[in-house]
């Protein structure tokens, strides 16, 4: 998946994160696929996009994927909108890039 290299990138702290978020889905998933034409991975959340309760839900989903505490993954931009690029401090691009390629190729 040569498109992850545009999705996932380096960051001093650890890993840029494009995301394109589905809120209030019958049940989370991430990932949930590669939006190709907007070079995000998708995730779908329970939460509606209210009172930042689905931000919320996307923090935590994606922590919890990484093995990271919520206060390692930030939003960095997108907090108002369904695409995010979110920072997830401490891990390599490259440790990122497999896992989620990992996830992909059982969907």
């Amino acid at each position: 998946m040569e498109e992850l290299k545009e999705i996932i990138k380096k960051h001093r702290d650890g890993v840029l994160l494009n995301l394109f978020v589905t809120s209030e889905a019958k049940s989370i998933m991430f990932p949930a696929g590669v939006d190709s034409w907007r070079k995000c991975i998708e995730i779908k959340v329970c939460s509606p996009a209210k009172d930042d309760k689905a931000n919320k839900e996307v923090i935590k989903t994606v922590a919890e994927f990484f093995d990271k505490p919520v206060n390692d993954v930030f939003i960095v931009s997108g907090r108002r909108n369904r695409e995010k690029t979110l920072l997830i401090k401490g891990v390599p691009v490259d440790f990122v890039s497999d896992k989620i390629r990992g996830s992909l190729d059982e969907l």
